[in-house]
């Protein structure tokens, strides 16, 4: 069969350009490309744990509030009121020793009431202590009997201060005590240290350690009885 005869080719070609192979690139991974199994999983773990302790902590706090709550809304605690009736200051005096100290020689005897007037709180006072102190220094100390307050309940307290004590004052308090020996009245602190428990039904709290604190205005009496003059004092409250 006879044909068209092609054309000898030298090699050159006609046709459309022939783009160029694209560059080649190479890839560097970075620390942060990719995802590491081991450390997916392990941030997973740690962000599951922090949010289930997180929610744990809120429940217990929304818990308690809610009890707390329940409980002030039944109870509807008041605060014990203690008070300072009437006070006899029969000696109050300073003996200078040999020795250039003072020794200071009192009488006084204090009435205190306690109120409580919670309607489902009792009270155990398991411990009362009364101070006294002059110019900041305490010059005695006795143990109050214990006791159990009930209900919407007042109890009397008797305390009785007496003896001698060292008591040692600067010029500036020295200056106060002869003011005050002149005018026949004595500014004296008084302060109860208590350990208490409330008492709910038969629930017994634990042991609380409040402070009484009571300042004083007490007028020297000479004739050995209750003052008429002294005015009854509110005492603080301490937590």
């Amino acid at each position: 069969m006879g044909g068209a005869q092609q054309p000898h080719l030298n090699g050159a070609y006609y046709g459309p350009s022939i783009p160029p192979p694209p560059p080649k690139t190479y890839h560097r991974p970075g620390r942060g490309d990719g995802c590491n199994p081991l450390t997916c999983c392990c941030g997973c773990l740690c962000s599951c744990i922090f949010n289930c302790i997180f929610q744990i902590i809120l429940t217990f706090v929304i818990v308690v509030g809610v009890i707390i709550l329940v409980l002030w809304l039944t109870l509807r605690p008041n605060k014990v009121k203690f008070q300072v009736t009437d006070a006899a200051l029969t000696e109050f005096n300073f003996t200078n020793t040999n020795t250039n100290t003072n020794n200071l020689n009192f009488n006084l005897a204090l009435n205190m009431t306690v109120r409580n007037p919670n309607k489902r709180i009792g009270i155990y006072y398991d411990s009362i202590e009364a101070r006294v102190f002059y110019e900041g220094q305490r010059f005695d100390s006795i143990q109050l009997t214990r006791f159990y307050q009930g209900h919407k309940n007042t109890t009397t307290l008797n305390a009785v201060f007496k003896g001698q004590n060292l008591v040692l004052l600067g010029n500036k308090e020295a200056s106060k005590f002869n003011e005050e020996k002149s005018s026949g009245t004595f500014s004296i602190d008084m302060k109860l240290y208590l350990r208490i428990r409330f008492k709910v039904s038969v629930f017994k709290s634990p042991k609380f350690k409040p402070k009484i604190e009571c300042d004083l205005k007490v007028p020297l009496d000479s004739n050995g009885g209750s003052s008429g003059s002294f005015e009854a004092t509110k005492c603080k409250l301490d937590w």
